[in-house]
């Protein structure tokens, strides 16, 4: 009686923050499609008194851009919990330890080649992320596996490498186009349509079911492999699926977004000081934290009064970076 009245408890817990971070994303979603540098639109829109102009803006301009910076943020959200489950280690996360650079040079090539976007540039970008995770995995493997100092020293190192291949292929690219892949490099979500947003959706979506099924082996792998092999956990398999997902979904991510960067460190540790480290918990928080985030974050580089709309990788750098050096100082003392 007792068990199953802990595990009611659980479920309820659950289901109300999962509302509650839900009802924050759509507060957050509608304040995005109404506010903006030309005026407040969506009142308008939805009172059916719109001209063309507002209806325009709201639902071919604004909504898939505010659709693709939830879906970023879940994504990186959800990448940076996985990272640092895995590796148990708070300061893990894909930008920092270099996924996302590695995604970004294969989307490069992509362009450079002419290649569209699905599924010629993703599948670079994909496999740049894996030859990076491999290079990572290998560099800091040694005495003790995937030590933290080793850690942040095999990422730091990629990550300089994966920058000094894009400044590389940017000298390479045409003018005309140098300008567009720079501000894609910061984060820059303004050129999202539709039918892009649509097919991200749904290669993310069996990625966030994943992650659902996955968060009890992760609660387990926190404990020690040892621990969680004795408890049944596949771990070669389970570790080696999940990076492969999270992979995946960061280099659909960067295909769109360009490098996002710090939203994988910043959401998942302040929900974890929030929540817990239970992960059937954290999973479906990350992703709605990390949607509501970015959102945010994109909403805040629209508000700004600047004389052009500034990348949200700035935005979420200025906010990411204090936080890093927060973290590093933490696990320093």
């Amino acid at each position: 009686m007792t068990d199953t009245s802990h595990a009611y408890g659980h479920l309820r817990r659950i289901l109300s923050v999962t509302i509650g971070l839900g009802l924050l994303l759509a507060l957050l979603f509608f304040l995005a499609l109404s506010l903006g540098s030309t005026g407040h639109y969506l009142r308008e829109v939805l009172s059916l008194q719109a001209p063309e102009v507002a209806a325009t803006i709201v639902w071919d301009i604004r909504f898939p851009r505010v659709a693709l910076a939830g879906l970023v943020g879940s994504a990186l959200g959800l990448g940076g919990l996985v990272f640092q489950a895995l590796l148990r280690n708070p300061l893990a996360e894909p930008y920092i330890l270099g996924i996302s650079g590695g995604s970004a040079v294969g989307a490069i090539l992509g362009m450079m080649l002419g290649l569209t976007v699905f599924p010629g540039v993703a599948s670079l970008a994909f496999l740049g992320s894996m030859l990076t995770l491999m290079l990572i995995v290998l560099i800091s493997s040694g005495r003790r596996l995937l030590r933290e100092s080793s850690l942040l020293l095999a990422g730091v190192m990629i990550n300089a490498f994966c920058t000094a291949v894009i400044m590389f292929l940017i000298s390479m690219a045409q003018s005309s186009k140098l300008h567009n892949v720079l501000f894609w490099l910061m984060g820059d979500l303004s050129g999202a349509s539709t039918a892009q947003v649509a097919v991200l959706f749904a290669c993310l979506l069996p990625c966030f079911g994943f992650g659902l099924v996955m968060a009890r082996p992760m609660n387990l792998l926190l404990m020690g492999r040892e621990t969680a092999q004795a408890l049944g956990v596949n771990v070669q398999a389970s570790t080696l699926s999940l990076l492969v997902v999270t992979s995946f979904m960061v280099s659909a991510t960067v295909c769109l977004s360009g490098l996002v960067g710090f939203v994988g460190l910043v959401i998942p540790h302040l929900l974890r000081l929030v929540f817990g480290p239970d992960h059937r918990l954290l999973v479906p928080s990350c992703i709605l934290g990390g949607a509501s985030f970015l959102i945010g974050c994109d909403l805040l580089s629209r508000l700004l009064p600047t004389q052009t709309t500034m990348p949200v990788g700035v935005v979420t750098a200025l906010i990411g970076a204090p936080a890093f050096i927060f973290l590093l100082y933490r696990t320093q003392s």
